[in-house]
């Protein structure tokens, strides 16, 4: 049903942005997508990356090739990824999953751009910088990807805003 509903995004005439629809539908925040969108393309739909390891990541959410078969059974291309309403959905989904298994907490954030603790943690941070930025957040911690105190904020930080 998801991939249904992010296959209708790529209607000639959708919505320009979907952060909102998408996050509703996957029940994460939509500014943590849109901090994810600036990390990850500055918000390019057009952009594509090779990266050192062979993989390549696909437009403006930066979905990466590793996903590609599990997204090909529910009908979405690489070339579906480079619409913007498609790709920001898929990341919802992403997201989703990360929460599912890491709760949510800055270590579901990070594990969108890797699970590897170290790169997971730096990806949250920048993430959480973002926001900042954003005047999303307030900061409560030099830390935000340290454990004491990371999931009370995820919590504040994805429900103060949706």
């Amino acid at each position: 049903m998801l991939f249904a509903a992010a296959l209708a995004c790529a209607a000639p005439f959708a919505r320009a942005d979907c952060f909102e629809e998408a996050a509703g539908y996957q029940h994460v925040n939509p500014w943590v997508l849109r901090a994810i969108a600036w990390q990850e393309s500055r918000g390019r739909a057009d952009a594509i990356h090779r990266n050192n390891n062979g993989t390549v990541d696909y437009g403006k959410m930066q979905i990466n090739s590793i996903h590609l078969r599990r997204l090909f059974g529910y009908g979405i291309s690489k070339e579906a990824l480079m619409q913007p309403c498609v790709s920001v959905y898929v990341a919802a989904w992403r997201l989703r999953e990360m929460t599912n298994k890491y709760g949510n907490t800055w270590a579901a954030v990070g594990a969108y751009h890797s699970e590897t603790p170290g790169e997971r943690d730096k990806y949250a941070h920048a993430i959480h910088s973002i926001l900042l930025r954003l005047g999303v957040m307030v900061n409560r911690a030099s830390d935000p990807a340290g454990m004491r105190g990371a999931a009370m904020r995820m919590h504040r930080a994805l429900h103060q805003v949706a």
